[in-house]
């Protein structure tokens, strides 16, 4: 048996490696460099690839001869043939086959992964292996730009990982497929780069690294806006200040991709900018608002432990570019979860967080002595794990905020108390009384003591109903089950009227004036404007001119109250939770709804507007329209929600409906069959996936009402809690209008936007139709708005620090993140109008060529096109992006190369134009100050010296008349002209001038300057501690430049009229004494003694 260390079996060994790295290499750039001739023309990267392939090929021929030589040796020497496959290594050389690279730093083909450094700083532990596997621990990311080395490590290529470094998917070169997006998303993720550009729309991956944060203001305040988010805020700020157009910031992704986590760095990006900043008491206010909402609207799901549950639309009033109020629309639905969270999943956070923030004797008062989460029956049928020293953390910030807004923490505390002690009351069918449960029941009293009500009282309430038979009001008393429907809805609608008003309260602050009452509400916003006007238009339809006047009232508001305003939209994700319930289908709906502004606004109206003008596409663009599953849901007659409706009000059941909308909708391929097989289950097939529905508690969720029995309960006669009376104002008002209360009728659980509460006995609206009808008000307000997109997706399923591809790329599928970067890279995404177009780029035209004029505006423009296309060698160039244009018949439609190209010419346009402008404006102004004060100078040598030679120089009677009485001389003065003309002879002007040393011709020196400085009452003397009030010099041109508010030492006066001599550094200047402020210094305490 041949030796393994013998020298011909090491030849061998390492001429067969080299022989299948250079085959491999060879084959791999052979298949690179053909693909990229057939997709584009030749360029420099095609000359360079050609020349590696030539020199690879080269010594592909000069070593396979050896290497066959070599071999054959070693085969004789052995007996046999030595093989090693693709791959194989050779220890005892340190040589890896995989790209050619050498571990000893010797690179076989050029490419050393050893002196590649690292992209990314510190700890590389996050890094996926097949990245680490790519790049050594000392590479550098700038040399991989140019690899075009396709060598497969678990998914990745270098090409991809040289992907890193483009900010925008528009330059990727290559297939565009949505395996690249991924792996390009991929490499950019373990590089910690998680913000990615399509054109204007921002692709935002959550990455998990800031796990347990609260999501508020308050809580990201230490958190920097990444350049990215940044930039989305300043765009939308600058569109609104020149265009005074309302934008509109909107977040849309999945459930836990990270929507509110950017909505708070937005929001505090576009205070820092707009706003004042974070001192303001319009910030203070909004942070502890979020903080209060956050405890009460988010909950761990199974897909995020953070999950908001109420949606926001903040609305920033933005004018001159400065905000001046704020206000926060909320779209709180998921109130199942206050009584019925899902299996794995909690209840709302702020019940955990008080039960381990309250103190002893805080239990006592509220009640809840001996409860905790295991024996509370709202919260024990969800996950029970707990981080108490968080969740305590957390519940005093909170207390301190309700502070902050006016509202005392110990009502909100009371009701919140109250609704988990209702979960508490049993009602069993096995009791002599028909709801199983009595007055005298110690959840009874208690929830009745905090509540300020007797506990018989709210004993009738839960357990009695009152019908209206035939004029005649009849009571009758509640089954257990009954009873438990009705403790429920009392326990929801105590805990959404608390958001609701906590909410009302907030905005309050933010109004000028403030109206500072509880009860107080804005209606000078949009939303308020445009609730007023419609009235569930979508599901409610009116006739006539009713409906006529509507729509005008509707349309003035949205025209009206849309100026002027900055929105940022975090609204529900889509969710797949098991089983789904009817507030899910509502979540999905606005999620399809959200999807469904997308595609409408960068692909339906780009490609119908450029089929409208006559605009051929060179490459087809297709999207995936989801117009058939929200017709599905919502249509008018035959949606779900409408179908459901009429189910309600003939009080079917959950089998009845799910079975005539599987009849009504069979031929729709958006309806699927459950896995289950239980009659009451149905699936959807979303924009984002299948989803099955229980509709088990559909009919009951929807109708949402609450018997006018239990609120009477809460009247101010018989409730001593102010706050709980609040909360039932307008039903308790409407209750008691003059007619015998109760008398049968039923109200809403939840705050209706509807100004009637009731239509006959019943409710003016469901819990869908009220939903649906803020949904379309959102969208009308949106539309009139200029909308900046970020697509929010989830790195994982598992909130961990890593990028699963499985999980990104039905993210990818969902939001169309192909079909959006095909459209940005070779579509035209943008169209402006020619007037448009001309006003914003004229300045890229010369000057005396534009006409200026309606007719001209076509000509105007090819002119600018003319001097955009001369300037493009010049202009940084975009990757595989195509710049291209077209004109229209009334509108131009560019690329969004070519747009941001524009861009890029016209800010270098103008920041030229604006250097030259100030530079010749500080010059005249230079040469302005300069003359002023050359002419300062010189008037004031004119007026010290001509009286003195013209009286020299004029005859002594005229002296004599025209002089004014002179005081007695003093000594070392000149004599008095009396003298003079009395010894003319002896003192004749010669001599006198001698005497005194007067020269006509130059003026007389500088007095020596004082040595000291007279600071009030103090004689001070040189040297002197003083402080730069300004910085000089101001144009920086000396070689000592002294800072404003630097403590520098002065010298004494300088030779130079109006200067002191300052030391600075072992160095002195003359500085001008404006610039020198005296400021007392403070004593410095003696060695030795502590402070």
């Amino acid at each position: 048996m041949q030796d393994l260390d013998s020298p011909s079996t090491t030849m061998a060994t390492l001429g067969i490696t080299k022989y299948y790295i250079l085959e491999k290499y060879f084959n791999e750039l052979q298949k690179y460099w053909e693909s990229e001739r057939r997709t584009q023309d030749a360029s420099a990267d095609l000359t360079l690839i050609q020349q590696r392939l030539r020199s690879s090929s080269s010594e592909f021929t000069v070593t396979r001869p050896r290497l066959l030589a070599v071999n054959s040796t070693g085969s004789a020497g052995s007996g046999g043939s030595a093989h090693l496959p693709v791959g194989a290594c050779a220890n005892s050389s340190g040589t890896s086959p995989v790209g050619g690279a050498s571990t000893n730093g010797n690179s076989q083909d050029g490419i050393d992964f050893r002196d590649v450094p690292s992209p990314v700083s510190g700890n590389q532990n996050n890094m996926p292996s097949s990245i680490n596997s790519l790049l050594d621990a000392q590479g550098d990311l700038g040399t991989l730009k140019d690899r075009t080395l396709d060598k497969h490590e678990g998914g990745l290529t270098l090409r991809h990982v040289s992907n890193v470094t483009i900010d925008d998917l528009i330059q990727l070169g290559g297939p565009l497929t949505e395996d690249s997006l991924v792996k390009t998303l991929q490499a950019r993720f373990s590089f910690h780069k998680y913000f990615t550009n399509i054109g204007p729309i921002l692709l935002a991956i959550n990455n998990y690294l800031d796990i347990g944060n609260a999501l508020t203001l308050a809580s990201t305040r230490e958190v920097v806006a990444p350049p990215p988010l940044q930039r989305v805020v300043q765009e939308a700020i600058r569109q609104q200040s020149e265009t005074g157009y309302p934008q509109a910031i909107i977040l849309s992704g999945c459930s836990g991709s990270g929507k509110t986590y950017s909505s708070m760095l937005l929001l505090r990006q576009l205070f820092d900018l707009a706003g004042g900043g974070p001192e303001t008491d319009a910030f203070k206010h909004l942070s502890a608002a979020f903080t209060v909402l956050r405890s009460l609207g988010s909950s761990k799901t199974v897909a995020n432990s953070e999950s908001s549950r109420i949606g926001h639309f903040i609305e920033v009033q933005v004018t001159n570019g400065e905000l001046y109020r704020t206000k926060i629309h909320c779209y709180f639905l998921d109130q199942t979860r206050v009584v019925k969270p899902l299996p794995q999943e909690k209840n709302y956070h702020i019940f955990y967080q008080m039960l381990a923030g309250l103190t002893s004797e805080e239990r006592v008062r509220l009640k809840l002595e001996g409860y905790n989460l295991h024996n509370l029956k709202y919260l024990n049928q969800g996950d029970l794990k707990q981080n108490e020293v968080e969740d305590a953390k957390r519940f005093q910030a909170w207390k301190a905020c309700l502070g902050v807004l006016g509202i005392p923490s110990q009502d909100v505390l009371r009701v919140l108390a109250v609704v988990l002690l209702l979960g508490n009351i049993r009602f069993s069918e096995h009791r002599t009384s028909d709801s199983g449960c009595s007055s005298s029941d110690p959840e009874i009293q208690s929830v009745a003591s905090l509540l300020g009500i007797g506990s018989d009282l709210l004993f009738r309430g839960l357990t009695t109903r009152t019908h209206s038979v035939r004029g005649q009001l009849v009571k009758s008393m509640c089954d257990a089950n009954m009873s438990r429907v009705t403790r429920d809805a009392l326990a929801k609608a105590l805990y959404c009227r608390t958001v609701a008003t906590i909410v009302r309260r907030a905005n309050s602050l933010k109004r000028v004036p403030m109206s500072g009452t509880l009860s107080s509400d804005s209606n000078d916003s949009v939303h308020n404007q445009m609730e007023i006007a419609s009235q569930h238009a979508s599901t409610v339809g009116t006739a006539g001119s009713k409906s006529s006047r509507s729509m005008a009232v509707l349309n003035h508001a949205v025209r009206h109250a849309t100026d002027g305003f900055i929105g940022i939209l975090d609204m529900f994700g889509f969710e797949d939770a098991k089983p789904a319930q009817l507030e899910h289908l509502c979540l999905n709906l606005c999620a399809e709804t959200m999807q469904h502004f997308y595609n409408t606004h960068i692909f339906k109206s780009s490609l119908e507007s450029c089929r409208e003008e006559g605009i051929t596409y060179e490459a087809e663009i297709g999207y995936v329209d989801n117009v058939p599953c929200i017709d599905l849901i919502s249509s008018l007659r035959t949606g779900l929600l409408s179908m459901l409706d009429v189910e309600c009000q003939t009080r079917g059941t959950a089998e009845s409906y799910v079975q005539k909308v599987k009849t009504q909708h069979k031929a729709n391929n958006r309806l699927l069959n459950s896995k289950s097989s239980l009659a009451r289950m149905f699936a959807i097939q979303h924009f984002a996936g299948k989803v099955d529905y229980d509709a088990s508690d559909f009919l009951d969720t929807n109708r949402d009402v609450l018997p006018d029995d239990l609120v009477s309960v809460f009247h101010k006669n018989s409730c001593q809690f102010g706050f709980a009376t609040h909360l039932f104002a307008s039903e308790l008002k409407a209750l008691y209008n003059g007619e015998p209360a109760p008398r049968g009728i039923r109200f809403r659980i939840s705050p209706t936007s509807h100004t009637e509460l009731v239509n006959g006995d019943e409710p003016i609206s469901t819990l869908t139709q009220d939903f649906h009808t803020r949904l379309d008000n959102l969208l009308r307000t949106l539309v009139h708005a200029k909308p900046h997109f970020v697509r929010c997706m989830r790195a994982n399923s598992n909130e961990s620090v890593e990028f699963d591809s499985k999980t990104v790329a039905p993210q990818l599928r969902a939001l169309q993140v192909l079909e959006t970067v095909g459209l940005m890279s070779s579509g035209f995404p943008h169209r402006m109008r020619f007037k448009a177009f001309n006003s914003r780029y004229r300045l890229l035209a010369p000057f005396k060529r534009l006409k200026r004029s309606e007719d001209s505006a076509l000509d105007d423009c090819q002119l600018i096109l003319e001097g955009f296309k001369t300037a493009m060698p010049a202009l940084p160039p975009l990757g595989h992006a195509t710049t291209s244009w077209s004109l229209g018949k009334r509108h131009i439609f560019l690329s969004e190369a070519a747009r941001q190209q524009l861009e890029t010419l016209r800010t270098e346009t103008r920041h030229r134009a604006a250097i030259l402008i100030q530079s010749h404006y500080r010059g005249y102004i230079s040469r302005k100050v300069w003359r002023r004060q050359l002419d300062i100078r010189l008037e004031a040598m004119r007026s010290r010296f001509l009286p003195l030679k013209s009286s020299l120089l004029q005859p002594t009677n005229q002296r004599q008349q025209l002089s004014r009485p002179r005081p007695q001389p003093i000594a070392c003065t000149p004599p008095p002209e009396a003298l003079i003309q009395a010894n003319s002879e002896r003192f004749d002007l010669k001599s006198v001038q001698q005497l005194f040393g007067i020269d006509k011709e130059r003026p007389p020196p500088v007095p020596p300057a004082r040595g000291y400085t007279v600071a009030g009452n103090t004689k001070l003397g040189y040297p002197q501690t003083r402080v730069m009030k300004n910085s000089y010099p101001e144009d920086g041109s000396s070689e000592v430049i002294l800072t404003k508010g630097e403590i520098v030492l002065v010298l004494g006066s300088s030779s130079r009229r109006g200067m002191l001599v300052v030391e600075h550094k072992g160095r002195t200047i003359d500085v001008p004494y404006q610039f020198l402020e005296l400021r007392p210094v403070p004593p410095q305490p003696p060695s030795g003694v502590d402070i």
